[in-house]
């Protein structure tokens, strides 16, 4: 699929915002006041920024709203009542930390629950998709929960809880390429299957299906080759999970390294969004010969 600049910020942004939002309901770091108001504001800032940047990408943003009336069914809708309530409930818990320099239990634990909803349903957007095979496997709401934990962690300052999550976040991420890169593959999907053509004998496209673009080739086929392929997920393996996990595991990192973890982790979690956006095919790309 096309790797659209919104739908990259998006999901890396508010997968950072609203996992730090989880640690802070949590109570990580226990801080008041002026210091609690920065820790908010800048998880605050991360989450809904990464939330308008998504409205970006949608044909007429006008009509977000109705994304909220389809809670039964989508999990877009469900990803944004999520969102809504985890903002809400931790703009609460927020003014009692900063303000009144209280921090309610039950009010963090609530939103910490909702922000951690918010991630689920965020990945199950991806996870749910048959039509795009490398998606559609348990592996990827795996991917997107343990980084936004492990980000989380490390914009927290929980250095222990940060390792730990690094460590289980990459190895997630390389199992998420590893099965994504079968999955097309074991669902059975080919010219012939999309057509209805298989049984007569050998299929293949005689001629594209019209002589202009369209929609669905901007958005539903991009092509990686494998060596630019292989090259990018080095880099995001190394930015956003090996480096960071050796920059806090040095002792006193707690500032200036972990800072500059933060930073590293971040443009590795960007590249490796870039790739699971731009190596999704999508099936209708069978019918450009985009996959045999």
């Amino acid at each position: 699929m096309h790797p659209a600049p919104s739908v990259i910020l998006f999901t890396t942004l508010s997968g950072l915002g609203f996992g730090l939002m989880i640690f802070l309901g949590l109570g990580f770091p226990p801080v008041t006041g002026w210091v609690a108001f920065w820790f908010f504001a800048f998880a605050f800032g991360l989450s809904v920024g990464g939330l308008l940047a998504s409205t970006f990408h949608l044909g007429h943003p006008e009509r977000a709203l109705k994304a909220f009336s389809q809670w039964r069914t989508s999990w877009l809708s469900r990803e944004a009542i999520a969102a809504v309530a985890a903002l809400v409930v931790m703009g609460i818990y927020a003014v009692g930390a900063v303000f009144m320099g209280t921090r309610i239990t039950a009010l963090g634990w609530i939103s910490a629950a909702l922000s951690l909803a918010t991630v689920i349903t965020t990945a199950m957007i991806y996870a749910q998709l048959k039509s795009v095979p490398r998606w559609n496997q348990i592996a990827t709401p795996l991917h997107l929960v343990s980084v936004s934990l492990a980000g989380g962690a490390l914009l927290a300052g929980q250095i222990s809880a940060a390792q730990v999550l690094l460590l289980v976040a990459g190895v997630i991420q390389i199992g998420h390429w590893w099965v994504g890169d079968t999955r097309f593959a074991e669902a059975g999907q080919s010219i012939a299957s999309a057509t209805g053509l298989g049984r007569p004998g050998h299929v293949r496209a005689f001629e594209a299906p019209h002589t202009g673009t369209n929609y669905l080739l901007r958005e539903m086929v991009h092509v990686v080759g494998r060596k630019h392929a292989r090259r990018l997920r080095r880099i995001a393996f190394v930015s956003g999970y090996a480096l960071p996990l050796c920059l806090i595991l040095i002792p006193g990192a707690a500032h200036g390294l972990g800072g500059l973890a933060v930073v590293s982790h971040v443009v590795g979690i960007a590249v490796s969004r870039w790739l699971f956006f731009a190596q999704a095919e999508h099936v209708v790309g069978l019918y450009y010969g985009a996959r045999g």
